[in-house]
């Protein structure tokens, strides 16, 4: 049986919502109704992880992060 191609936020979506990804790679979500945007999930209320990632610009052993509320950090790895 193949996999379904469609993550689990994406597919409990209300019909007037839609979602884009930031050239970083955050998840943002788009109230077409409204004409608003928010980066929580807005049926969870929760912010769509991505992981973190490496950035040429931050110092060896720094990652780039978000936290649950969508809110950039940075990490120090040792």
């Amino acid at each position: 049986m193949a996999a379904d191609p469609k993550p689990d936020w994406l597919s409990c979506l209300p019909s007037s919502w839609s979602y884009g990804v930031t050239r970083d790679g955050r998840i943002f979500f788009i109230n077409e109704e409204a004409k608003s945007t928010t980066w929580l999930h807005p049926v969870t209320g929760e912010a769509v992880i991505t992981g973190h990632r490496k950035t040429p610009d931050l110092p060896t052993g720094w990652e780039e992060g978000y936290t649950f509320e969508g809110a950039r950090c940075f990490i120090k790895r040792v």
